[in-house]
């Protein structure tokens, strides 16, 4: 491995591949990202599941909550320091709990106000709004402590577009680069683990750090429970719009995919893998973004790709 990248090396006495006599091979199909994203997509049971499940789990917790409080008062009484140290314990472990949760919820909080932001300032547009869009605008800059950059501005187009302009050209790029990275990761994990399932959990691993990076780019700074939902939520986007599956012109469409692809089936799955990812990445984007596309240009999934991927599979 040189310079991050992987060579290929060809036997000078065997000449150069000829790609077009190779022996044809299934195409690749990025099955660990299908396997990741149908992973994400999974909601909690609906109906009675829920309520069962709800359910069980209080009940757990109340156990465990009295058998934990009568060992502490059994310890009291046989063993004063040791009952009142458990007793203390017992109440950081609750008050770590309670801390956890709330830091859950207001992850959970951020995420949804730049949803809701983002859907005020589509309606503003669509109605031609001017005070909605400068309240849009304002709310815009008070998620990064800005000033408002579109006070001059006299319509609700030029509000929305100046303070994307403004405040989220270089949070773009960032994206983009946590995406580049995420998608290189998952290639070269697809490429270069032969284990059963462990590429799924390395792709898995991947976007799930990536959505949540992209989250904290852009503001939303999501807790655990919080990252899973929004995952959910980009999941189940993608497989609705069906554009999980990719097809042999995106693989074609990248440099040395038709190369890679005949000559293994690893590195072909993990371009498409890479490009999945991409698409999971820009995804993850579109619903963390404040602000619909306007000034800027919504990123194509075969640039993105192309630009992670640019190197990394080379033939020497």
């Amino acid at each position: 491995m040189t310079n991050g990248k992987i060579l290929i090396e060809l036997d000078e006495a065997e000449g150069h591949a000829d790609v077009a006599s190779a022996p044809e091979i299934d195409a690749p199909e990025g099955q660990a990202m299908q396997m990741a994203v149908a992973g994400m997509a999974k909601g909690r049971p609906a109906g009675p599941g829920r309520w069962a499940l709800a359910a069980g789990g209080g009940l757990v917790s109340l156990v465990m909550g009295v058998a934990a409080y009568d060992f502490a008062m059994r310890l009291i009484e046989r063993v004063p320091v040791l009952g009142w140290l458990a007793a203390i314990l017992a109440a950081v472990l609750v008050g770590a709990l309670v801390l956890w949760a709330g830091k859950e919820a207001l992850g959970y909080v951020r995420v949804r106000r730049l949803d809701t932001i983002r859907q005020e300032a589509e309606k503003a547009l669509a109605t031609h709004d001017l005070k909605a869009a400068r309240a849009v605008a304002v709310s815009v800059a008070g998620l990064y402590g800005a000033k408002d950059p579109t006070e001059e501005a006299l319509d609700a187009e030029a509000v929305i577009e100046g303070a994307e302009a403004h405040l989220l050209i270089g949070l773009d790029a960032r994206a983009q680069l946590e995406i580049q990275q995420a998608a290189r990761q998952v290639a070269m994990a697809t490429a270069l683990i032969p284990l059963a399932f462990a590429d799924v959990a390395a792709a898995l691993t991947a976007n799930l750090r990536m959505i949540r990076r992209i989250a904290e780019i852009y503001g939303g700074r999501p807790g655990a429970f919080g990252n899973w939902r929004l995952a959910r939520s980009v999941a189940v986007h993608l497989m609705a719009t069906g554009v999980v599956a990719v097809g042999d012109d995106l693989v074609g469409s990248l440099a040395g995919g038709g190369l890679l692809s005949k000559l293994s089936r690893r590195f072909g799955e993990g371009v498409v893998n890479g490009a999945l990812t991409a698409r999971v990445g820009l995804a993850a984007m579109e619903l963390c973004r404040p602000l619909p596309f306007r000034m800027a240009r919504k990123p194509a999934v075969t640039t993105i790709t192309a630009t992670a991927l640019r190197g990394l599979f080379d033939r020497s």
